[in-house]
């Protein structure tokens, strides 16, 4: 079993419009339910702690709704740890939920880089999906080279921003950011599942690439499972020798 960190914007209203938002509840249920189910411990973050603000939840979609009444769950998103206090030494892979407040108070967030790098540099899995990979950006690992550089990736393209009608609030495009850091932005059709893993970076391009995402990242952590295995395999035949 591996440890695996969610991350939650801390927005709660999109720019100076006052539009309420919040965490996409879509891109944290169906996630959670492949780690869960692959026996995975999750745990939550947010960018100023507390409780994160959630956006609407689709009360048809029976995961969303176990996701929001699960117990354990709802115990950890009362009170999430602020994402500059989290040792990464803990998790194995960090997951970035989307939902448009991300692009206010994921980027330029040197707490939540540290974090997302330290989670890289020691060999783990970072997963992001529509907006979530703005917490992406200015991500340096301990080369010196940027995290996105000649990666290929997937979020929230340009067209699906103005299908929203959030082409005029939004700060930036998420999609050009991207690319002016080396990404390679791959786009599919407007609200088309999309999913990209990019050595140990796996990033979807809105909320029905979510559950795509973290199957992605749960076949690197079988990998990483296999591995460690092997290697213990290994080491007991020796002592035995």
């Amino acid at each position: 079993m591996k440890k695996i960190l969610m991350v939650l914007t801390s927005v709660s209203e999109l720019g100076a419009g006052g539009e309420p938002t919040g965490y996409n509840v879509a891109e944290a249920a169906h996630p959670w339910k492949v780690f869960r189910d692959s026996g995975h411990f999750v745990d939550f973050a947010s960018v100023k702690g507390g409780q994160p603000p959630r956006d609407t939840v689709d009360t048809e979609d029976p995961i969303q709704v176990q996701f929001t009444q699960d117990e354990t769950t709802r115990a950890g998103l009362y009170n999430t740890a602020r994402v500059e206090v989290v040792d990464p030494e803990q998790y194995d892979a960090l997951y970035l939920v989307g939902g448009h407040g991300t692009m206010w108070d994921f980027p330029n967030n040197e707490g939540l880089q540290k974090l997302i790098g330290d989670i890289y540099n020691k060999g783990g899995v970072v997963g992001a999906v529509c907006h979530g990979p703005a917490g992406l950006l200015d991500v340096e690992l301990h080369h010196g080279i940027k995290l996105l550089s000649g990666k290929n990736v997937a979020a929230f393209t340009n067209d699906e921003e103005v299908a929203v009608g959030k082409d005029k609030i939004i700060p930036f495009f998420l999609a050009d950011k991207l690319t002016e850091q080396g990404a390679n932005h791959i786009a599919a059709d407007n609200f088309e599942e999309n999913v990209q893993v990019s050595e140990r970076l796996v990033t979807g391009q809105n909320p029905a690439s979510a559950a795509g995402v973290a199957k992605e990242m749960e076949k690197l952590l079988a990998e990483v499972i296999h591995q460690e295995k092997a290697e213990e395999e290994a080491a007991e035949e020796v002592e035995a020798d």
